[in-house]
């Protein structure tokens, strides 16, 4: 081994070998028990951030852990083709050449996309195995590939043939820029500061309010969404209205005439206690709408201007026959903010602007687009939900499916029990389109293909046929990914075998839009053999974010985002500024992050390999919890990685070419071998029942303790004595215990550090391995994780061998309590000490006196010279101090110290005995100063002391 532990040497070295072996892939025994993961899907546009680290870290542990448990393991991997963000990406690079993607035409376009994909897509794949991912790559799987797209489609179709999808006009979340509807987890809310318009609605014939006026006032965010208000709502226990529940209103502007509704969303003790209806561009009026039979008037164009003549449509979204809207001309094609503009001032010229107040609000984005969203009535694709959360529901009520935290199962409740109908229909070219056909009387038709749609229902060719436009909602193609990937819809081998799977691995932000899709799209269409709906997991294991060490979220606005491989590989700082203000267009903002960059790294940030990096990310794995990231602890256990190495070195060194039992011969055990077998076996138990329970944040510390602490610092230690004086059969027995015990760790550590366990396996495992030969033996991958073994429970040996660490200890407490260097040999005297003690010193003495550095251990006879005790028990150790430091320089250094304190206490009294101070400091501060100044005392009399015993020697 090198003298230094280079993670670069060797990671991508081990990695490539794995790969090309094939160590990844299941090894097919069916007698062997299963056991599979589904990576979520990463974007093929994405490149690797810390939450993908964070859950491809747990997510490896798993798959490693359970593959050296002999389970035949599969980790399928593969990626999303991200509607949006891709078709976006491939625009942006089409404009930089003044193309839009009209110009190319959709079949042109969509060639476009599949180019930049195999070009480029795979950027994150490879980031993967930077990460160590242990995914079989031979079965990497795309959404839009073959399988995928016909296990969609297969979908779809039966699904519209169960009356499960239909197509209708309600509200979506719409994107005026991209011009396509788009999911709530592509909305990003923003808080800003806006107002709150107050305004004059008349009364129609005539009727006044209890309090006599004319008119009710109503308050809005949106003024000019009251073009296509069709009702105002309040509640119908306000006195203020209760006799106006069934009276018209003219709506203002626009002439029209609109009921007063009794409704429980108008709450009497916000604002007015009326609030106007907009059912076509407001969510919650919508279901006012709905409730009241209010007709829907949709009075924005998609790119949300003020359209010319208004869409009025019926609660079932109809176009309705029986209402009419006239929009005012001047409105015509305006640009919504400027018709908020116009609206408010025509208010105002009408004398009907009550009042504009302050207001803070929260605005939707589109994440992808940058603007404002709208609420906007349009013709979408529906998936009828409540059928198939029925059985979701109950999966998770009866525990074939459980949530880890469990917590997480209310939120999954709460969404699967009040749940909507699913928009599935994206107006986007890249994405599977929906196998639907138009004739031209606008008359549906649902199937595989065109030449199915036409066998089935008889249409010749005469019959002109169209393809819907629209393309399905990534979340849909992706709601199949555990069965999909495995070959359904035919019943293949793999489907047998791994579903249904059993972890998932996820953030609780996708809760609803994947995991609660994915159970109701498994359940529906997988059965097993007898019947019963197949879940597509037993676990959800919910992690947290990563967060920034203030514990801010990542964002490139922020400028605090860390690239995992940066963690690994290092970066320079002027590298690390570009990378994160290169592509900002806000000098201002830049030169924040800037600033911001060089203070926090002004030496950029150093390599830590790939070890520290996911040892890290899972010890701070606490179950569900967000997590603030802390560079000390990358540190701390990059410096762990490097402590396992140095003691690797030592075994090394202590053992190779040596004898050390593998071929057989007798083994003495001492009772330090004894105890690190003991305590090695303990760890083997806890550490498994914390990787059963999930809880990888335990299993990582439970490792570092034992291999730092115990291991290292102890263990190493303790076989210096019989290495260097034991006879044969005792140093056999400690190069034995050696090289097992660290065999051992390698084995219990490499589903969280794969490489350097790799690399150290490979050199120690022919040392003391019989099996070493067997196949696969090549690697630590395939080889057995560690079992606690009742019958090496040693209670003694773990007692005997704790009381001789306190007996160290205490001598070297001594050492440091009175700057005695650890090479010069102490006398020990024994006080109180009883015979079981006596006899435990005896059987270690050379132990004890070899780590302790000690020339002697003796019982204490007659009077106890002037010495520094300390207790073990009630034993006391006694060390004289006659001799033992330079009485003259320890006084030297002690008057040194005493004048410090003493100028210190001069100081602050000084500053207590001025009245100026006193009037004008804060008591807080006053009282911390009195307390240095009761520090500094206590301190001069201890060491004054201390003195005085050292000139009594």
């Amino acid at each position: 081994m090198d003298k230094t532990y280079n993670p670069q040497s060797i990671e991508q070295r081990h990695y490539q070998r794995w790969e090309n072996a094939g160590y990844f892939k299941p090894h097919g025994d069916t007698s062997k028990d299963a056991y599979s993961i589904m990576i979520p899907p990463p974007n093929v546009t994405g490149s690797l951030h810390m939450g993908h680290a964070f859950q491809d870290t747990i997510m490896d542990t798993m798959i490693r852990y359970q593959r050296m448990q002999g389970k035949n393991t599969l980790w399928q991997v593969g990626t999303d083709h991200a509607g949006i963000a891709t078709q976006m990406v491939v625009e942006r690079k089409l404009s930089a050449q003044n193309i839009t993607r009209q110009d190319l035409g959709r079949e042109t376009f969509i060639d476009k996309v599949w180019e930049w994909k195999e070009e480029s897509g795979g950027t994150i794949t490879q980031q993967l195995r930077r990460l160590g991912a242990s995914v079989d790559w031979e079965r990497e799987r795309f959404t839009m590939d073959p399988g995928m797209s016909a296990a969609t489609q297969e979908v779809f179709v039966s699904l519209y043939n169960d009356d499960l999808i239909y197509r209708g006009k309600r509200l979506v979340n719409w994107d005026p820029k991209l011009h396509t509807a788009i999911s709530d987890l592509e909305v990003e809310n923003k808080d800003k500061k806006g107002f709150m318009w107050h305004f004059r609605y008349p009364l129609a014939d005539g009727v006044t309010t209890a309090d006599g006026k004319d008119y009710i006032v109503v308050a809005t965010t949106r003024p000019e969404t009251m073009l296509g208000d069709t009702g105002v709502a309040v509640n119908a226990e306000d006195p203020r209205y209760q006799d106006l529940i069934g009276k018209e209103l003219i709506l203002p502007i626009v002439g029209r005439r609109i009921p007063i509704v009794a409704d429980e969303h108008a709450d009497m003790t916000k604002g007015t206690g009326c609030v106007k209806i907009t059912p076509a561009h407001d969510f919650n009026d919508y279901e006012v709408g709905k409730r009241h039979a209010l007709p829907m008037i949709n009075v924005l164009t998609f790119n949300a201007d003020i359209r010319d003549e208004a869409e009025v449509l019926d609660t079932n979204g109809e176009v309705s026959d029986v209402y009419s809207a006239e929009l005012p001309v001047k409105y015509h094609g305006m640009e919504r903010f400027a018709a908020r503009r116009a609206v408010v001032a025509e208010f105002e010229q009408l004398g009907l602007l009550e009042e504009i107040k302050d207001h803070e609000l929260t605005v939707p984005y589109g994440d992808r687009g940058g603007v404002v969203i709208e609420p906007m009535l349009t013709d979408q694709w529906y998936v009828r939900v409540a059928p198939l959360a029925k059985p979701a529901v109950e999966a998770v009520e009866n525990g074939d499916i459980k949530f880890v935290p469990q917590q997480y199962e209310n939120m999954y409740f709460a969404w699967m029990r009040d749940v909507q109908d699913w928009c599935i229909s994206r107006q986007l070219w890249w994405g599977h389109r929906i196998p639907a056909w138009y004739d031209e009387a606008g008359k549906v038709y649902v199937g595989n293909s065109e030449a199915e749609v036409r066998a089935k229902h008889s249409l010749g060719e005469d019959v002109t046929l169209e393809q819907d436009n629209d393309v399905l909602d990534t979340w849909f193609s992706s709601a199949l990914w555990t069965f999909g990937t495995l070959g359904w819809p035919e019943k293949t081998p793999e489907l047998e075998t791994f579903h249904p799977t059993d972890v998932l691995v996820t953030g609780f932000d996708i809760i609803f839009f994947w995991v609660a899709r994915m159970i109701m799209m498994t359940m529906h269409f997988n059965k097993d053999k007898e019947g019963k709906a197949q879940v597509p997991f037993k676990t959800v294991y919910v992690t947290g974010l990563i967060r920034d060490e203030q514990g801010d979220k990542m964002s490139k606005s922020k400028g605090n985002v860390l690239d995992p491989l940066d963690m690994i590989d290092g970066i320079d700082l002027e590298s690390l500024v570009t990378k994160r203000t290169g592509n900002m267009m806000q000098p201002q903002l830049a030169a924040k992050i800037e600033k911001s960059t060089r203070k926090q790294f002004p030496d950029g940030i150093v390599p830590h390999g790939t070890d520290a990096l996911r040892f890290t990310l899972a010890a701070m794995a606490s179950t569900g919890r967000d997590i603030n990231w802390d560079m000390n602890r990358l540190e701390g256990y990059r410096n762990f990685t490097n402590k396992l190495w140095n003691a690797s070195r030592y075994v090394l060194m202590n053992t190779e070419e040596q004898d050390c039992g593998k071929e057989g011969g007798e083994l003495e055990l001492s009772l330090a071998d004894r105890w690190i077998l003991a305590q090695y076996n303990d760890t083997v138990k806890s550490l498994r029942e914390a990787m059963d329970s999930y809880r990888f944040d335990i299993a990582a510390n439970i490792a570092y303790e034992f291999t730092w602490n115990q291991f290292c610092d102890w263990y190493l230690e303790l076989t210096k004595p019989v290495l260097q004086g034991g006879n044969e059969a005792q140093q056999r027995g400690t190069r034995h215990t050696l090289l097992t015990v660290l065999e051992g760790i390698l084995r219990l550590m490499h589903p969280l550090m794969p490489y350097i366990t790799e690399e150290i396996w490979l050199t120690v495992a022919p040392m003391i391995r019989t099996d070493v030969a067997a196949a696969a033996s090549d690697t630590i991958m395939l080889q057995q994780y560690p079992e606690f073994t009742e019958s090496l429970v040693d209670e003694v040996s773990k007692t005997e061998l704790e009381w001789v660490k306190e007996f160290i200890t205490a001598v070297r407490n001594i050492r440091g309590e009175l700057n005695v260097a650890p090479s010069k040999p102490l006398n020990v005297l024994l006080k109180n000490a009883k015979a079981d003690e006596l006899a435990r010193i005896e059987a270690n003495r050379l132990m004890l006196t070899k780590l302790a550095n000690l020339e002697s251990i003796s019982v204490l006879e007659g009077d106890a010279p002037m010495s520094t005790t300390q207790l073990i028990g009630e034993l006391e150790l006694l060390i004289p101090m006659a001799g033992l430091i330079d009485v003259a320089a320890e006084v030297a250094r002690i008057d040194k110290q005493i004048g410090k304190l003493a100028q210190e206490a001069e100081r602050v009294e000084k500053k207590l005995g001025n009245q100026g101070f006193l009037a004008k400091a804060p008591e807080a501060v006053v009282v911390k100063e009195q307390a240095k100044l009761d520090e500094a005392k206590r301190d001069i009399a201890k060491l004054e002391e201390q003195k005085e015993q050292l000139k009594a020697l």
